[in-house]
């Protein structure tokens, strides 16, 4: 026996979750001549906009919109904590219980995306994952798995890191000095997914291996961003949090592990997502509005596989995981149309329904079995690669050589044989000499 399912494997089908946060309004907005446009209904599920802007592509609104049916609202006096009780705390006991979850932050550059999931840290404080004004989702969700499982359990807490940017993958952890150029590959499994080849993962055990990970991320990032002249509004990062845990007793003689996922992903800017254009790369960035188009009206083809983006999440969008959608936005009348524009795509979004169901039950010998047949086919995927490379160099030489073909022809011609009886001799050893240098 190598993996079994609870009786009870699977919740209730269900919607995405989806809930709003509304940023304060920056001084910087302030400055310039911006007012507060937005207003909640505290405590309820509604967000409503004011059109101040009468020139306004949008202002046919009549001033005001209401948006409404969201499952939480938090409005700009909402703090770091508040979020992650309202959304996290509640996903966590299904990632302790063997569920896959995903939780996307969405909305335009500057919203607050990225604080909301990473937040920021202080180290000259010694804060826990309840205490911390500004820590975001990840710690927060890492220290509380900590603080949960305790000693007495036998558990093991991966995490990996990488960043999607013009259809290519980069690992954000790897300590390559060209992992920000080298690309990974996606592979289809049957039975576990869409998974990313090649990506780290890394044991954490506490919360400062956490931020170190967060920061050497960062780091990643703005390294990429200076070499491949990346603009990180462009660019979606995920973060992912792997915990199996040993249960306790034995099933047929053999110990069984529960596994349990958590992606935390940040898009990129809604203004790049949610607009399709003539560019290709336009197209790649407007897939995942597809995606979620297709599945809100019920289509019988979803396009996953227009994008790796998509292709990745597949699973959190229609599939056996359970989602929540965190839809950012700024209260500045100057994005008025962005915001309207977030709120709408959110909103469909939770017309999207789930079949979450959990994970297989693993043994021990079990997992040993996949990390062997991972290992061989990575090893397949490297063989596969030297013997790709092998070719490109033949190829490589071999069109060098035709090149440098009228160069040899022209040297043998300038030193034409003397009536030495050893010239021949002399004029290949010229020949020889030059040809080493083209090459």
């Amino acid at each position: 026996m190598s993996a079994t399912r609870s009786r009870d494997n699977s919740v209730k089908r269900k919607n995405v979750q989806v809930v709003v946060r509304v940023r304060p309004l920056s001084e910087s907005e302030r400055s310039l001549g911006n007012k507060n446009i937005v207003s909640c209904d505290f405590g309820g599920k509604t967000v409503s906009l004011k059109n101040v802007n009468a020139s306004d592509s949008l202002r046919f609104i009549q001033g005001q919109k209401c948006f409404g049916s969201y499952d939480k609202v938090f409005g700009p006096e909402s703090t770091q904590l508040e979020v992650y009780e309202g959304v996290l705390a509640p996903l966590m006991k299904e990632v302790l219980n063997g569920y896959n979850c995903t939780v996307f932050a969405y909305g335009q550059t500057g919203s607050g995306k990225t604080f909301t999931m990473e937040g920021r840290h202080d180290d000259s404080n010694d804060y826990t994952w309840n205490t911390d004004p500004t820590a975001g989702i990840i710690p927060r969700t890492l220290q509380q798995i900590f603080s949960e499982l305790g000693v007495d359990i036998d558990y093991t807490v991966r995490v990996s890191f990488v960043e999607l940017y013009n259809e290519q993958i980069f690992d954000l952890l790897s300590r390559s000095e060209n992992s920000q150029l080298e690309s990974l590959r996606i592979f289809d499994d049957k039975e576990k997914g869409v998974s990313i080849i090649g990506a780290e993962e890394v044991i954490v055990l506490s919360l400062k291996e956490v931020y170190d990970l967060l920061r050497r991320g960062a780091e990643k990032r703005r390294t990429a961003t200076t070499l491949m002249n990346i603009t990180s509004s462009r660019s979606h990062s995920v973060f992912t949090i792997s915990v199996m845990i040993r249960e306790p007793g034995l099933v047929d003689g053999e110990e069984l592990l529960r596994q349990g996922k958590l992606n935390l992903v940040d898009l990129a800017g809604s203004e790049n997502i949610a607009r399709s254009g003539a560019t290709d790369i336009r197209a790649r960035e407007a897939a995942l509005g597809r995606v979620i188009n297709a599945l809100t009206m019920g289509s019988s083809h979803i396009p996953y596989r227009e994008s790796k983006l998509t292709r990745i999440l597949q699973d959190s969008l229609g599939g056996k995981t359970i989602t929540t959608i965190i839809a950012t936005i700024s209260p500045a009348s100057s994005n008025f149309e962005e915001s309207v524009n977030t709120l709408d795509y959110a909103q469909r979004a939770k017309n999207i329904r789930n079949n979450p169901e959990v994970n297989l039950r693993i043994t021990r010998k079990g997992l040993l079995k996949e990390y062997k047949d991972e290992i061989d086919r990575l090893r397949r995927d490297l063989l596969a690669a030297r013997e790709e490379k092998r070719a490109f160099l033949d190829q490589e030489k071999s069109s060098s050589a035709v090149q440098k073909e009228p160069e040899i022809l022209s040297c043998e011609k300038s030193h034409e044989p003397s009536t030495s009886e050893n010239s021949d001799e002399i004029q290949k050893g010229k020949v020889a000499e030059i040809c080493e240098k083209l090459v």
